[in-house]
């Protein structure tokens, strides 16, 4: 299938062309970037154990073991997202199975907020920039945003079966992509929307970069494309020989935005200079020999990307439980540290070099960056990690697992 034209894009209304957001002012503070998207004009529209047998004490103590220092128990279904409020990193928001999500103090576990009447499995739920609002997103493509101290529903919309949700770093205004690989952009909570054009096939992750002008997303046919929010063309198309030759399954930013490395089915994660679009890095898990055919994937995709903020390392996460830390001035293999199980998410702290791991068996794991050490491993959950976030001290994670349940741990070190 050839790619459409590259420049165009869907509106939904009437067909004029119109500016839709004036992000041209070089290195604009929040402030600017906020004022300038106020005139946005817009169209209306669980693992199994395969090492063999364990006693009954070690069963029992496996099973007994909880290091968590609290559990929110609320949902009566998996727990498939959660994330912090940026602001004062003191409610999470959870989404999942039962088709709810919740908005709670990690304090004590209160519930602030109930998010009902989706239709099916909150798989999206994030906090605006300012941590007034949160947007919640099912699988059937149902978008609710609510006011946190209102505690009400504000925004609805349904698009196509969801796939991500991404607020603006420093705007209220929402992003999504889909199945059928649209991305969304809606100004909350007016409503107002623009779509940027489908390549025909799903839009599977997002990430506004933080210069909130442009907007990298992965698609399943592998490409990359980096749109331009105001004119709604991608600035560059990422594709072919040097591209990922499988699905994008995640996709992270360095802390400037010059940089965006993307993990995928094909087994290995792209380096990508945002400003040229060109790859400039390919990194894989050497004993990774992946090939792939029509009707298969590779067996060892990349889960989980990240960009250390003090060091010039990055952390991919792959399915055989491999974290491999890549030095990025060589591009070299710095450490592989193994886990018992596939690795759900990553994420690095943001002052120090440590990296944080959620696997499919279960544990929350803290690794040395620079020495590819365990620091520190947190059990509790009965079932695999879906997700999980830090809050920016690094003094406590929130997750959210497969046994129904989210946990707070307290996040100790020899250090500390």
């Amino acid at each position: 299938m050839s790619d459409p034209e590259e420049n165009s894009v869907e509106l939904h209304g009437d067909e004029e062309i119109i500016e839709v957001i004036d992000l041209n002012e070089a290195e604009p503070a929040p402030d600017d970037l906020a004022d300038d998207l106020e005139d946005v004009d817009f169209e209306d529209p669980g693992v199994d154990d395969e090492e063999g047998w364990e006693t009954e004490d070690e069963m029992e103590a496996e099973a007994g073991q909880d290091d968590s220092e609290l559990t929110f128990s609320k949902h009566t279904g998996l727990v498939f997202c959660v994330s912090l409020d940026p602001v004062t990193n003191s409610l999470a928001v959870t989404g999942g199975e039962d088709d709810k999500a919740f908005v709670w103090k990690v304090s004590d576990g209160e519930v602030l907020l109930q998010c009902l009447g989706h239709k099916d499995s909150v798989t999206c739920a994030v906090f605006s920039h300012d941590s007034t609002m949160v947007a919640t997103g099912d699988m059937s493509g149902l978008i609710k945003v609510w006011k946190v101290e209102a505690k009400e529903e504000i925004w609805s919309f349904e698009v196509g079966d969801l796939e991500w949700l991404e607020w603006h770093p420093c705007a209220p205004v929402l992003l999504a992509g889909t199945n059928d690989g649209s991305v969304w952009m809606w100004k909350i909570p007016a409503g107002d929307c623009k779509t940027f054009q489908s390549p025909g096939c799903q839009a599977t992750s997002g990430k506004v970069l933080p210069d909130g002008k442009r907007a990298a997303v992965g698609y399943e046919d592998g490409t990359v494309r980096v749109w331009d929010l105001k004119q709604g063309n991608a600035v560059h198309i990422i594709k072919g020989q040097d591209g990922h030759q499988g699905a994008l399954t995640c996709l992270a930013c360095n802390k400037d935005g010059s940089l965006v490395l993307t993990g995928s089915v094909d087994g290995s994660a792209k380096l990508i200079n945002t400003n040229t679009g060109k790859v400039v890095g390919t990194f894989a898990a050497e004993s990774d020999k992946v090939t792939l055919s029509s009707d298969e994937t590779a067996s060892n995709s990349v889960e989980s990307v990240g960009f250390c903020n003090i060091l010039p390392l990055i952390a991919v996460g792959f399915l055989d439980g491999t974290l491999a830390i890549y030095d990025l001035s060589s591009q070299g293999l710095r450490h592989s540290c193994q886990h018992e199980a596939g690795i759900a998410h990553l994420q690095w702290e943001e002052s120090s070099a440590v990296v944080s791991t959620g696997s499919l068996d279960g544990v929350l794991r803290l690794w040395d960056g620079r020495s590819g050490s365990m620091v520190s491993e947190y059990r509790g959950h009965a079932a695999e990690i879906l997700d999980f976030t830090v809050n920016r001290e690094a003094s406590f994670a929130v997750t959210a697992a497969g046994d129904y349940h989210a946990k707070v741990f307290c996040l100790q070190r020899p250090d500390r």
